[in-house]
């Protein structure tokens, strides 16, 4: 049997990259999918896609910073399917915005109100609808909610709250049988990296994946089906006993302090 037959699992973020690749992967699975995006067009397709594979899935407008909208996303779900299996938290938004001091506050509040704020608060409304039957919440974190990254003290900020409030939300409700963890994904090849760094097509884009894929132990950047696939793990049954667990699939990135010898060892360039 399927691992999430009869299940309703929720997946933010569903238009592209590590989100697309869940929606499909859970349908796939068995579980009827609320597809939730900003881009209507995007999410759409990624519908369109699910049902020309024969899975069942539904596109939702939703935009994660505002509450009112957020408040009616969760009531339009109770009201079309009464309860939820599965949270998959993954909608946000990156960008660079210089050192601490030189910090646009409007783009600080605009990565903290999509990537943390907004995963509270789809958390917060959507918990209801798993209290009586319990459920899984999955969030996406990154490395960067481990760790720092130069310019993007934002992400750095949000990412790690992330982390820490998924662990506050399984201590809250592992009575109530709803589980909670985060996937803390490497640099995975997505259009937000293409935004971020540039497309492989351009030079710059370029250097970014060569410099990625020299630093990662595993010589490549990640794809968004590998991701989905430890959202399956955390979502399905096989991790029934795991919550509070920010798992970190960076191809071995933080397997190491420094670079060390692998600055000369000629085998490792």
């Amino acid at each position: 049997m399927a691992r999430l037959e009869g299940k309703v699992a929720i997946v933010t973020g569903a238009a592209t990259g590590i989100g697309q690749a869940t929606a499909e992967l859970f349908a796939k699975e068995g579980a009827v999918v609320i597809c939730a995006d900003v881009d209507e067009e995007k999410v759409n397709k990624t519908v369109q896609s699910i049902k020309d594979e024969g899975g069942t899935a539904e596109a939702q407008y939703l935009d994660v910073s505002s509450e009112e909208v957020v408040k009616e996303f969760a009531e339009e779900v109770k009201k079309k399917h009464g309860a939820v299996d599965v949270l998959f938290n993954n909608a946000g938004v990156d960008e660079e915005g210089g050192k601490v001091h030189e910090y646009p506050m409007e783009l600080f509040d605009k990565i903290l109100s999509v990537d943390l704020r907004g995963t509270f608060m789809t958390s917060k409304y959507i918990i209801p609808l798993m209290l009586e039957h319990g459920g899984s919440i999955i969030n996406v974190s990154s490395m960067s909610g481990r760790a720092a990254d130069l310019d993007r003290s934002g992400y750095n900020a949000a990412k790690g709250g992330i982390i820490n409030l998924t662990k506050a939300m399984a201590i809250d409700y592992g009575r109530q049988g709803i589980r909670a963890n985060s996937i803390a994904p490497g640099t995975i090849e997505t259009p937000l990296v293409d935004k971020l760094a540039g497309s492989k097509e351009e030079d710059e884009g370029q250097q970014f994946r060569e410099a990625q894929e020299w630093v990662t132990p595993m010589g490549r950047l990640g794809q968004p089906n590998e991701m989905a696939k430890v959202a399956l793990f955390l979502a399905s049954d096989d991790s029934s006993f795991v919550t509070g667990e920010d798992i970190l699939a960076d191809g071995g990135l933080q397997a190491y302090t420094w670079p060390g010898k692998m600055l000369f060892e000629k085998g490792w360039k």
